[in-house]
């Protein structure tokens, strides 16, 4: 027996039956071939940072390749090993001058994790990281390598780019760059009304939106972050540490205990979280303004809903957390995104606004998260495969065009379900043809 796994939350934990380690793509086929001999799932792993069981290996657990040298840039294409994360692939493309276009807010996740998900970070004119994807090497059910790109195999690449890790194992991808760039950032607390009614001239006049609202307060935490030639004002190391750690994890750790021992704080601790996120305004390199260290840890569901419908989702949303939130001093955010054409991402065919609520590891959501999910799916709402949800397959199909397009790819790649798990399970349904 191996260790027990578990995710970054806590909320997912297993035992796998052992963990393989992969150096190349040669490793992860005999990897698979040898499941197969021996009738076992296999499962890759990730960094852990999804909240669903999305990544819970169920059998073998397997950590593909993930080494820097591996690391090779073509003009404006970089290919990489799966398995390395965003944050060294974030400071190895600063250091040879290219960056990723977008980003989300953590870059814990590996490469592979966050295409599969499909993390997508914020902005009306911009894509999610999968939209990047420009080439894949995946090993299949049956231990075959494929290398799929648009003019090979462009059908089945087309579905790959966010595959949830049900297509097969991701052993290299290789991701379109552009030069890098600084982002100026602004963050002030505002009157949420004022940015809700604002939203659509905010974004269209910054490259990239988002805000936070906390539950039981009238206070917006607004974020506008803007491509920039110039590089100051900067943060220096020492504003940096106490901006993120100090403040930012420090202080918001300290606020969760305090919430959890006296629940009737919760309101002016929010007010008090509200003024205290606003970090001011200052320059510094895309990937460092994009993500944040999380310290403090959580739980999250996610909702993308077109973004004609935000203004009816946020006021459900907050008619909600009034019934539901009392002692939830975490904050809910919103980004805005523009649509994109890949078959299972959120954003597929349409501009889309994000809606995400939160509460502190350990701590109850079932209620909170249960009525926000109703709010949000009745508005056509499709859930972040990596954020707590409970939607089926059934459910998941109206919502996807090409939901049958991608099952059976999943079911001509992984004929024996050697990749499946119970989430998948739940949320593509079960492999007719499978014997495991």
């Amino acid at each position: 027996m191996t260790d027990r796994w578990r995710n970054w939350a806590g909320n997912q934990r297993t035992r796998p039956i052992r963990t393989v380690h992969a150096r190349d793509a040669d490793d992860v086929v005999r990897a698979v071939r040898d499941a197969a001999g021996r009738d076992l799932r296999i499962r890759p792993l990730g960094s852990g940072h999804s909240f669903t069981g999305i990544g819970v290996p169920d059998g073998v657990a397997l950590t593909v390749p993930a080494d820097p040298a591996a690391i090779r840039l073509d003009g404006g294409l970089v290919t990489v090993p799966a398995g390395i994360t965003l944050h060294t692939l974030n400071r190895w493309l600063w250091a040879h001058g290219r960056a990723l276009p977008n980003l989300g807010d953590i870059e814990a996740q590996t490469v592979a994790g966050a295409i599969s998900t499909g993390t997508h970070g914020t902005g009306a004119g911009y894509l999610g990281i999968a939209d990047g994807v420009r080439g894949l090497r995946l090993v299949d059910g049956l231990g075959e390598l494929h290398e799929l790109g648009p003019a090979a195999h462009p059908d089945l690449f087309d579905l790959a780019r966010v595959g949830l890790g049900a297509l097969g194992v991701l052993v290299e991808v290789t991701l379109a760059t552009v030069p890098a760039f600084h982002l100026h950032a602004r963050e002030s607390a505002r009157p949420l009304a004022e940015v809700l009614d604002g939203l659509d001239d905010l974004a269209a006049g910054h490259d990239h939106v988002e805000f936070y609202w906390f539950p039981h307060t009238t206070t917006a935490v607004l974020k506008t972050n803007d491509r920039t030639e110039r590089r100051s004002p900067g943060r220096c190391r020492v504003a940096a540490l106490v901006d993120d750690e100090v403040l930012g994890n420090g202080a918001f750790g300290l606020v969760q205990r305090v919430a959890a021992l006296a629940p009737p704080l919760v309101p002016r601790l929010n007010r008090v979280m509200a003024g205290q996120m606003a970090a001011g305004e200052y320059v510094a390199p895309s990937y460092a303004v994009f993500c944040s260290p999380r310290r403090v840890r959580f739980l999250e569901m996610e909702y993308a809903v077109p973004r004609a419908a935000l203004s009816e989702a946020f006021d459900g949303l907050r008619a909600a957390a009034a019934r539901h939130a009392h002692d939830v001093a975490f904050p809910v955010e919103v980004r805005i995104l523009r649509g994109d054409d890949i078959a299972l991402s959120t954003a597929y065919g349409r501009d889309t606004a994000y809606l995400a609520v939160h509460v502190h590891s350990g701590r109850p959501h079932e209620a909170y998260f249960g009525a926000v999910e109703s709010v949000l799916s009745a508005l056509d709402g499709r859930p972040h495969w990596g954020k707590l949800h409970t939607r089926t397959a059934d459910q998941l199909r109206p919502r996807y065009p090409r939901f049958d397009a991608f099952v059976a790819a999943r079911d001509r790649l992984d004929p024996a379900g050697r990749f499946r798990n119970p989430y998948l399970d739940r949320v593509l349904g079960v492999p007719c043809t499978s014997t495991t």
